[in-house]
């Protein structure tokens, strides 16, 4: 083959395990291409709020002084997951969160602080409720690095509503990028280009050898000498792929951006990667939006979630992934159909108790006149609006405003995990729907991304069918099966994934010979 371009390590993908794969290979002393399908740098890290990353006992967390342990936090990873994804995979993750930080922090450029955040099984062992295992970049002045403030992509509000970008500060998810992306600058041997994705892969032998990929139009042949790493997200935003794997939802619903279409996971599935989860997300409620879409929502002060017979199904107070999986399965059952209805008074008017909507609310009419919105002086009469049975919703209240008189949920014990008071200033969450006029809201299931992938192994190996390493190809985040299974043990396991495991593979391509 004639190749145009040769390097050590070629990176498709820049969100937070992109950058963190680029950087240490770069760091290392080995010359990088990162490549970037779309016109912005960040992927789904980039619409992350809080942009955090699960990694117990780590430095960050040391200094706060943290007493917990890897070992407590390991037994309750393989509590919450089981044996749904290989052990030692699982172990992998949870030992190596906190030597990647300490390899981080020693750039002062890449800056971490404690986000407490707590464990989303509170009733798992050793699970933290004091949000001891988190922590995420610390956030940036525009000022220190405006050179990426329009090619970072986000926040959400700005892709999708148009609005104009911040001009103050990098703040969660777009932190961490731009601290990697700053901290690239110091080392000539790494090199980025958006608009430019992965066609294909090249293999000498089994192993891979380099990459096709496509920019303007133009293609191009890409030698590596180390390895090629996938780490572009997953194929939330391609329809058929959702289809053809059985993956519940729509693109137009998920978190991830537009440029989440699976090339990755085509190009490692064509040259005898095996596969792992490919029906999974990270799920999550979803607000539905005057637009169509319905968007990741949680922090919710009031209200509950109502099904078309207009009964309560789940814990409305649990973490997000856990409420979304309820609905996914219950939908898989035919026990349920979309929409679902938040039903809430007018303690807080009209407006949904929905304090972190991700895209912002807009005005309160345009909701209303799309029919997601629906107001009613009687509990019969909202019934009748949103088409669920006026006696069952009537008694479904009742029900409730008796838990929250107790302070107790005996059906789906909301209140019962630190998680379900994290909002509440650890006040009951269980609030009484009284005060006419009554209001629903309409909901649907988002996502943020697939979570099926690429097996690999503990560092990120490509595997086969039969279980042995392609070799020169590495998988990390949304792009390899996640070691969590079917699990969401923690916020910040989606990038912190996708961090180790990008780090990992790019130690490992440095024992390889070039």
């Amino acid at each position: 083959m004639n190749w145009d371009a040769e390097y050590d390590v070629l990176v498709a993908g820049s969100g937070g395990g992109g950058v963190t794969g680029a950087y240490t290979a770069a760091r290392e002393g080995l010359e990088v291409l990162l490549i970037e399908a779309t016109d912005k740098f960040g992927g789904t890290t980039a619409y992350s709020g809080g942009g955090g990353v699960w990694f117990p006992g780590n430095p960050v967390l040391q200094r706060a002084g943290t007493d917990d342990t890897i070992e407590d936090a390991l037994e309750y990873y393989h509590a919450v997951v089981g044996d749904r994804t290989p052990k030692e995979l699982q172990e992998a993750y949870v030992r190596g969160g906190a030597p990647l930080i300490e390899y981080l922090e020693a750039d002062e450029n890449l800056k971490f602080a404690p986000m407490p955040w707590p464990d989303y099984f509170g009733k798992a062992p050793k699970a933290r409720t004091d949000g001891q295992r988190h922590i995420a970049a610390r956030p940036l002045k525009i000022e220190k690095a405006p050179e990426f403030r329009e090619s970072i992509r986000g926040p959400l509000d700005s892709d999708r509503l148009g609005v104009a970008q911040p001009d103050d500060y990098y703040v969660g998810g777009r932190a961490l990028i731009a601290r990697f992306l700053k901290a690239m600058q110091q080392y000539p041997s790494a090199t980025t280009e958006l608009n430019t994705k992965l066609v294909e892969l090249v293999t000498e032998n089994g192993a891979v050898v380099g990459a096709v990929v496509e920019k303007d139009g133009e293609r191009k042949t890409i030698r590596v000498r180390r390895g090629v790493l996938l780490a572009a997200g997953g194929f939330e935003g391609n329809d058929e792929l959702r289809r053809r794997y059985g993956v519940p939802g729509e693109s137009r619903d998920t978190m991830g951006p537009w440029g989440n279409q699976g090339l990755a996971h085509q190009a490692g599935i064509a040259v005898g990667a095996d596969t792992d989860l490919m029906e999974q997300a990270w799920w999550s409620p979803g607000l539905t939006h005057p637009d169509g879409r319905s968007a990741f929502a949680l922090w919710f002060t009031g209200g509950i979630f109502v099904d078309q017979d207009g009964k309560r199904f789940v814990n409305e107070s649990a973490a997000y992934d856990r409420i979304g999986r309820t609905v996914v399965d219950r939908i898989a059952k035919d026990e349920m159909a979309l929409p679902f209805w938040m039903i809430y008074d007018d303690r807080e008017g009209q407006v949904p108790p929905v304090k972190a909507s991700n895209v912002s609310m807009m005005a309160t009419q345009k909701y209303v006149d799309a029919g997601l919105w629906h107001t009613a002086d009687t509990l019969q009469d909202l019934a009748a609006k949103i088409g669920v049975p006026a006696a069952a919703l009537v008694a479904t209240v009742e029900r409730f405003n008796t838990y929250a008189d107790a302070e107790h949920d005996p059906d789906f014990g909301r209140g019962d995990e630190a998680y379900d008071r994290a909002f509440s200033g650890g006040a009951s969450p269980l609030v009484r729907i009284d005060r006419a006029p009554f209001h629903a809201a309409r909901f649907g299931i988002s996502d943020l991304g697939t979570k099926g992938g690429l097996r690999t192994d503990i560092v990120g190996n490509v595997l086969d069918k039969a279980g042995n390493r392609i070799e020169g190809l590495y998988a990390a985040g949304n792009t390899m099966a996640a070691p969590s299974g079917h699990a969401y043990p923690g916020g910040g396991n989606p990038i912190g994934t996708s961090m180790l495991f990008s780090h990992l593979a790019v130690r490992d391509m440095l024992k390889r010979k070039s």
